[in-house]
């Protein structure tokens, strides 16, 4: 019998995973195809949107659909219900753009059987394009305008992590790619003189020429053959902007560089977080953001240190790339299942996911299992995130704009909480300051009061109701201007 047993569970598809119930996913997805940073404002290509709408046809057929391979539990199939889905993107028309390509694609259409309305006095409403369903995208300040800055960095707004990806320009391995690649970039300078200039050519700017080659290899048909502009070299650019990023994204000894993956690393906990104080109700979040929020949280989750995998963690995710996260249980899914009972997986893929190819689980913080507890996997998190807005500034070294009212917040609060803590000490009569200053807001009330009558008196004026004015009675003359107000 148990050799029968364990003969099953041999036959079972690759990827598949007995007894289990997703109760939640939070999906961190980079835009579709684009055009080049160096020539902006940067669009989404109709090659990117269609590599975002299949990306999310597939999240669609595993999570979502009644017939989906992991659906997840309670989660509407065809309309959307909004209170279980969240999706964000900073205010960037590319990353934007790609979260609305990607809503359409997870709930696309529902027709004109389901896509309508019926009032109350018979007539139907077919809702337009045969059932669009609208779901709202929510503007993050992270990473605004991303895909139109060069710089890593330049999104990020963080002082400390500028400070930290600038180092990597005094290091000696910057210095040693700088120098032997010099021939390599001027080599190429008939191909990208119009966008850069003599001395804009080199390692120091190893991406943003990279990305003008490679936009151009995809779209520009008259981009003129040569055999110094092959599909070797273009995978050379390639690897030099993959270590050229990764070292301004991510260094061990300097943890703030990697800011946009600790962001991203609160941002995760925070909403599986909500799914599970929710007992359910909350179950999809979605989050666009750039290359660099990738990186970064690859070198903070330990995934880099990661051997004999097909993905490299130290490289450019390719456009439309996903990081999954799941909550799912073993145990029974109704009532929502203990915190003991809950665990977490990772899964990611480089490039559109779709029904050849699908995102990979793979192990985070350096330990062998790709399925975490949840209390673990908190744990792990909480290491190296930075949530909130406190915490930030405080990391980032920040002290102006909203960093300077989150500090005047933060002292004013802590100020109250000192006074306040004296005060519940006494004993003697006193009174505390939100009483002493709902004391001083009547007095103020009662003079302004007071004020305002002396002069209606000394005008020869009375003040009435409106309802009186409306009536045209108001017990004494009231001249035209009176009435009108």
């Amino acid at each position: 019998m148990l050799a029968l047993v364990h003969l099953l569970l041999l036959l079972l598809p690759s990827g598949t995973y007995a007894a289990e119930t997703v109760l939640g996913v939070f999906i961190f997805s980079r835009h579709g195809d684009r055009t080049a940073k160096s020539t902006p404002p940067a669009n989404l290509t109709d090659l990117g949107y269609s590599q975002i709408f299949t990306s999310a046809t597939y999240f669609r057929n595993r999570y979502i659909a009644s017939n989906a391979t992991s659906r997840i539990s309670g989660v509407n199939s065809d309309i959307v219900k909004q209170s279980q889905i969240t999706a964000s993107a900073p205010l960037d028309t590319v990353l934007m753009n790609s979260a609305q390509g990607f809503l359409q694609g997870l709930y696309p259409p529902v027709g004109s059987t389901l896509g309508k309305d019926t009032l109350r006095n018979g007539r139907v409403v077919h809702s337009p394009l045969d059932g669009y369903q609208l779901i709202p995208v929510q503007t993050v300040t992270t990473g605004t305008g991303s895909e139109d800055s060069a710089w890593l960095q330049g999104a990020s707004n963080c002082a400390q992590a500028t400070v930290s990806s600038n180092g990597y320009f005094t290091t000696s391995d910057y210095n040693d790619l700088l120098s032997s690649t010099e021939y390599f970039y001027r080599s190429l300078a008939p191909f990208i003189n119009a966008t850069f200039s003599p001395d804009e050519i080199s390692y120091k700017n190893a991406y943003t020429i990279f990305d003008l080659l490679n936009v151009a290899s995809i779209h520009n048909a008259s981009l003129p053959d040569s055999p110094l502009l092959t599909n070797s070299t273009l995978s050379q650019l390639r690897t030099l902007a993959d270590h050229h990023e990764f070292s301004l994204a991510y260094n061990d000894s300097s943890p703030i560089r990697a800011i946009a993956g600790s962001t991203l690393g609160a941002e995760v906990v925070q909403a599986l977080n909500q799914t599970v104080t929710s007992k359910g109700k909350n179950k999809i979040t979605i989050q666009f953001g750039a290359y660099g929020s990738f990186q970064s949280f690859f070198g903070l989750a330990n995934l880099t240190t990661l051997t004999n995998t097909n993905d490299s963690f130290y490289g450019l995710p390719d456009y439309a790339s996903t990081m999954t996260f799941e909550l799912f249980t073993t145990a029974a899914a109704s009532p929502f299942p203990t915190v003991e009972d809950l665990q977490v997986r990772f899964l990611f893929h480089n490039g559109t996911a779709d029904a050849n190819s699908s995102p990979t689980p793979y192990p985070l913080f350096g330990q062998p299992s790709t399925e975490l507890s949840w209390t673990d996997f908190q744990a792990g998190m909480n290491k190296f995130a930075v949530g909130g807005q406190e915490q930030w500034c405080k990391a980032c070294g920040n002290s102006t704009g909203v960093c300077a009212s989150a500090a005047s917040s933060a002292s004013t609060a802590g100020e109250g909480s000192t006074t306040g803590s004296k005060g519940s000490k006494c004993s003697g009569g006193g009174i505390s300051n939100a009483v002493a200053g709902v004391i001083g807001a009547m007095i103020t009330l009662a003079i302004v009061f007071a004020v305002e009558s002396a002069v209606l008196l000394a005008a020869g004026l009375r003040v009435v109701r409106k309802k009186q004015i409306a009536n045209g009675h108001t017990n004494g003359s009231v001249d035209g201007e009176a009435k009108a107000g």
